[in-house]
């Protein structure tokens, strides 16, 4: 698959229909993961043992999360996001204007909303490190594309070398520092129980659990997902430049990407789990070079997830579909958020109270409800409006104005239709 020089573009069109379909596929992925999240104590997102049965359809529900989802959406979504980087700065360029002051003022509130969704929702938010992360990677889009994907592939690799030293020293450090360590990756009953009752109580009562945790991700930014946030910009960066992200690319070129993706990715998955089970997800195996096998297997699997999503856009499968799931994606951010509203509002006291109290398959069955929902919220949205409604807040805070939010009457096509959704 050899990649083509730099693409010199014409000035962008307003929407490009394959980013927008794609991140829609993406923020839906996402959820697959984050619902663990959501609706389970947190060392069980990482260690499928830490609570619960995990036998017979909670593994099979595991292993289906595992393989095609974790780490495989996200993926996605933090090439996408350094793929916008470009397209904003090169818009703001492109019309005599210098996109510096504009990106940081832009990431400046994307990091206030991060900051309120992680300390009064949800633990959980990526925008606080999406906000950090995009500030750093902006000063290397100037780059020749080959180099923007070389050092952000090189940008994984730290996270990588630190877990290996880890592992390997583990047996030294203090005994203290290794039972903390033990307790954080499989928590015994009464960790377990006040994790529960926190989050079964009310707003308040949640609070001290949900900074903790939210404060612990986000300290932890310089030493992991920093890095590995910010190498997959640099990569989204080079991709949107070579065309990859746009559906430019020949259908034989999506078609290898898919192929070599999963050639890539899948056998790493399956030594992973094979690994963790062998070791009974040991905190001294599992929590270190355990969790590696399906970091970077992700990377091959998310490839073809991108490549499977550009055949469609090309050959122009389903495009009722692809219009919906552009929806989605041009309201992302608003759908982001409203997962975590209503997944809030299921599982923790505010609300219905489910936390914990529902097994890993039971949670497969709520996700299409959800997806549904979302979809179907966001088609009518649009109808009527010309962004989510965080995206129409993010842009008026970040331009100083309010843009216009109600879509004007549509013209019709020359096929006396309506313009089509997305394009």
């Amino acid at each position: 698959m050899n990649l083509p020089p730099v693409i010199v573009r014409a000035p962008l069109p307003v929407r490009l229909p394959a980013l927008d379909v794609l991140r829609g596929v993406a923020v839906l992925g996402i959820l697959a993961v984050n619902l663990q999240s959501f609706a389970l104590p947190e060392a069980a997102y990482a260690n499928p043992a830490a609570y619960g049965d995990f036998t017979g359809a909670n593994v099979a529900a595991w292993l289906l999360v595992h393989v095609l989802a974790e780490g495989k959406f996200v993926t996605l979504f933090s090439l996408l996001f350094g793929a916008g980087i470009m397209v904003f700065s090169t818009r703001l360029e492109a019309r005599g204007q210098s996109s510096l002051g504009t990106h940081f003022r832009r990431m400046g509130w994307l990091a206030a909303f991060g900051l309120v969704h992680a300390y009064a929702l949800w633990y959980g938010d990526i925008l606080f490190t999406y906000a950090v992360t995009g500030m750093v990677a902006y000063a290397f889009r100037g780059l020749a594309p080959r180099w923007q994907f070389t050092l952000g592939a090189a940008a994984l690799l730290p996270p990588l070398l630190l877990l290996l030293l880890l592992q390997g020293v583990f047996g030294l450090l203090p005994e203290e520092m290794q039972r903390d360590m033990v307790a954080e990756w499989r928590p015994d009953a009464e960790a377990l129980a006040q994790e529960i009752a926190a989050y079964r109580g009310g707003w308040l009562a949640q609070m001290p659990a949900r900074a903790l945790s939210a404060l612990y991700l986000q300290t932890s930014l310089p030493i992991w997902t920093g890095w590995w946030t910010g190498g997959l910009m640099l990569m989204g960066m080079a991709l949107f430049r070579w065309g990859v992200l746009t559906a430019e690319r020949s259908a034989a070129f999506y078609g290898r990407l898919v192929a070599a993706g999963l050639l890539a990715g899948a056998p790493l998955i399956a030594a992973g789990v094979i690994y963790n089970l062998r070791h009974g997800w040991a905190a001294e195996r599992s929590m270190f070079v355990g969790t590696q096998f399906n970091a970077f297997g992700a990377l091959g699997v998310a490839a073809a997830w991108l490549g499977l999503v550009m055949l469609a856009v090309r050959r122009g499968v389903w495009p009722a579909g692809q219009r919906a799931l552009a929806a989605v994606g041009r309201t992302a951010l608003s759908n982001y958020l409203g997962q975590t509203l209503v997944c809030t509002t299921l599982f923790y006291g505010h609300g219905l109270g489910l936390f914990g109290q529902l097994e890993r398959w039971e949670l497969l069955l709520i996700l299409p409800v959800i997806w549904l929902g979302q979809v179907a919220v966001s088609v009518l949205w649009l109808r009527r409006f010309q962004h989510g409604p965080a995206e129409w807040l993010w842009r008026a805070l970040t331009y100083g104005h309010a843009p216009p939010l109600r879509r004007p009457a549509a013209t019709p096509g020359p096929d006396g239709q309506p313009p089509v959704l997305g394009s």
